[in-house]
């Protein structure tokens, strides 16, 4: 038996924290730990950085594993994932399907051979973490031919909680561990009702739960197996494993170089990192693909600190005993992530393949756009805000040739701005708006347009995909200077580096002197503008205090009176969450100012502005109504929503003060960019485009920053992620050729 592992104190242990491009990290001392060590309240999860446990007790996200959050959250993957299981079924029974990796041979083929085993159910990849089963009382979403409309009763966002039997089971398995017995709600939530059964399996399926760290798991494994444990147990490696892509998700990737998992292994004591990842390959805990070494999205070409290529990895035996595994870096992924590539690249070969559509050729005024789709199936379209204006015209131009066109943006405002023909991505997949599915799950309909593009985290990509019907068209939108999605993934971004589809860039320049310093900004340029309207006002401060200040009487005096924008139609966008100038320190001086109260509702009263978020990712702003007793009832916009007692910490901020992330996909009259001379080394040319974009009218810049702020937006471009569906479009559809306009 290899020897025990040690026992560390039952406190958090701070690692350095995994931060995604343009994600904020929280200070350790801002957030409560929700872990076995130290149990505490998760905050709400933030657009952008949508958050699980880190290191330090924190929550920084994963979709769906925040304890708040996790039935809602589940219940959408797991309707998303019987989708499409439906769709994949009906892809199969076609004649000619195109196989995303039919180029692959060698190595690759068989490796690709392995996730096809999988997507079959041959084999399962998620043997020692297989998906949280759908909430009691949850349904899949209705499939129907005709058109839905968006239901108006109030939304009520509560799911059942935990069955008092499982948190009692699980409350006596922890005590026997020695953790806390406060944690088990959020274990069940974690690990679903059979948790104390499975957690006596397996101790170390405790670093499934938010806050707890690894140590921390550790121990409790030594507690509850009486020491017959150790560094090398398959189950502590695949844990470790597992949570080491979770984290790099957090990031935007979708897979990891082996190298960087090898590393992590040797830095929590396995005693033969190669061997164990080895046998978690085998096993089907992660998945192994050989990279495409001139692919700048995968580790040969990027540039991620601890994420860099290796120089070169030895081959190892099979554990068949047939040949030895390629040579050269190797990328590791979680089924989930791989499969929804493979499926994602699937469905975009297949549109793209759809060929000629002469009705195109009809249209009574041709533009660019009309003219790309007589010809290709999947068209791109790159631009500012007001290119916005193309796609949707080219909606109009499918409807007055009697198609059927769907416009799909990411929230409900830029939805109810381009009126009622556009639909929000999560109402389209959820089935609230659109055409509504036929019995093998597609859409009817000849065209869908997506804004806001460059938003797409590649599973919902993979599901939109994966619904359009045969010869329907699909034009992806956006703005490439943006920061990328909360997911895992950047699916516009390899779309347009692969050159695979036309692209089409608009000469539609975005008005006025904030369009203008947008503009340039997007080139690496932060140009003096003229503001005879102060349409864009510097106001330097000294240090954060003033820039709280400064901020407060911006919004609630100085706008009002010099722009005419009220204090309620002024959006302040800072850095992070945390510090001296972040959002919980503006929140609560707004509050101060704008609605004074003592917070008796969960720390809000009726007037506040919200952040709310439904799901992992999104964000939308609203204002507290009342409280009653089915909860925190909110005005999101004219939508009416319920939020439950025990949801409200899970998925509301104060929402004076957004991030960058949380705003990205809205706009406002007049936006106030703060930035405190202490958050410099979080600024990147995406993050001050995305937040100056912002302002419609009015941006005021509360500058700190000094000469930080040119030196971001010169030199600081995105941060690349490592995914793997560019080299996967690449060699499906390299002879069908790129085209840009």
């Amino acid at each position: 038996m290899e020897h025990a592992v040690t026992a560390p104190s039952r406190g958090p242990h701070p690692e350095p924290p995994a931060e995604a491009e343009g994600r904020e990290p929280e200070a350790a001392e801002d957030r409560p730990a929700a872990g076995p060590g130290a149990p505490g309240e998760t905050p709400a999860a933030e657009d952008g950085e949508v958050r699980t446990a880190d290191e330090d007790g924190g929550d920084n996200g994963d979709g769906g594993r925040e304890a708040g959050q996790l039935s809602e959250a589940q219940a959408e993957l797991a309707a998303q994932r019987e989708l499409r299981a439906k769709i994949a079924q009906r892809k199969a029974e076609r004649a000619g399907p195109v196989a995303a990796g039919e180029r692959l041979s060698g190595s690759a083929a068989e490796l690709l051979a392995a996730v096809r085993a999988v997507e079959r159910g041959e084999k399962s990849g998620s043997a020692f973490y297989p998906a949280a089963a759908r909430p009691a009382g949850t349904a899949p979403p209705p499939r129907v031919s005709g058109p839905r409309p968006a239901p108006e009763a109030p939304a009520v966002v509560a799911g059942p909680g935990p069955a008092p039997e499982a948190v009692a089971a699980v409350r006596a398995v922890l005590a026997r561990g020695r953790a806390s017995e406060e944690s088990a709600p959020a274990v069940v939530e974690a690990l679903g009702e059979r948790a104390a059964a499975v957690l006596q399996e397996d101790p170390w399926r405790l670093l499934a739960v938010p806050g707890v760290v690894p140590d921390q798991a550790d121990s409790f494994a030594q507690a509850l197996l009486a020491g017959d444990c150790g560094p090398g147990d398959p189950r502590r490696t695949a844990a470790l494993i597992v949570r080491e892509l979770e984290r790099a998700a957090l990031r935007g990737d979708t897979a990891v170089p082996s190298s960087a998992v090898l590393a992590a292994l040797a830095a929590r004591s396995v005693p033969d990192a190669g061997e164990a990842l080895e046998r978690a390959v085998s096993d089907g805990v992660v998945l192994a693909f050989p990279t495409d070494p001139a692919d700048p999205s995968g580790p040969a070409g990027a540039a991620r600190e601890g994420h860099a290529a290796p120089a070169g990895e030895e081959g190892t035996e099979d554990p068949d005993g047939g040949e030895e595994a390629p040579t050269g870096p190797v990328l590791l992924s979680l089924d989930r992530y791989a499969l929804a590539e493979e499926s994602l690249a699937d469905g975009l070969a297949r549109v793209a393949r759809s060929g000629p559509d002469t009705r195109w050729e009809s249209v009574a005024e041709p533009t660019e756009l009309t003219r790309a789709l007589a010809s290709h199936g999947l068209v791109l379209h790159t631009g500012g805000e007001a290119a916005r204006a193309e796609p949707v015209a080219l909606a109009g131009a499918a409807r007055s040739l009697g198609l059927t066109a769907v416009v799909a943006v990411h929230s409900e405002q830029a939805a109810r701005a381009l009126g009622p023909d556009a639909v929000t991505v999560a109402a389209l997949l959820s089935g609230a708006a659109g055409p509504g599915r036929d019995e093998d799950g597609a859409w009817a309909l000849d065209l869908l347009v997506v804004l806001d593009a460059p938003r797409l985290g590649v599973e919902p990509a993979a599901v939109l995909v994966e619904s359009l019907p045969d010869g329907a068209r699909l034009v992806l939108g956006g703005d490439p200077g943006q920061l990328g999605p909360a997911g895992a993934g950047d699916v516009f971004t390899d779309l347009l580096a692969s050159g695979v589809c036309p692209r089409i860039a608009s000469r539609i320049p975005d008005p006025g002197p904030v369009g203008e310093l947008v503009s340039g900004i997007g080139v690496g340029e932060l140009n003096r503008v003229e503001a005879p309207g102060k349409e864009v006002v510097i106001v330097p401060v000294r240090d954060a205090g003033e820039a709280v200040h400064r901020t407060v009487q911006l919004v609630a005096d100085s706008i009002p009176r010099a722009i005419g924008v009220p204090a309620d139609r002024t959006q302040v966008i800072t850095v992070a969450h945390h510090g001296s100038a972040g959002t919980r320190a503006l929140n609560t001086a707004l509050k101060a100012r704008l609605n004074p109260g003592p917070g008796r509702f969960g720390g809000y009263d009726p007037g506040d502005r919200i952040a709310y978020t439904p799901a992992p990712g999104r964000t939308l702003p609203g204002t507290v109504v009342s409280a009653e007793a089915a909860g925190l009832r909110l005005d999101c916009e004219g939508t009416a929503v319920t939020v439950a007692k025990d949801r409200v910490g899970a998925t509301l901020r104060h929402g004076w003060a957004l991030t960058a992330h949380q705003a990205a996909a809205l706009r406002w009259p007049a936006a106030v960019v703060v930035l405190p001379g202490d958050a410099v080394d979080m600024l990147s040319r995406p993050w001050v485009y995305t937040a100056f974009g912002r302002a419609e009218r009015h941006l005021s810049v509360v500058h700190g920053a000094e000469a930080a702020l040119p030196a971001a937006v010169a030199t600081i471009p995105a941060v690349p992620r490592t995914t793997r569906l560019r080299s996967l479009l690449t060699a499906l559809l390299s002879d069908s050729g790129g085209q840009e306009a």
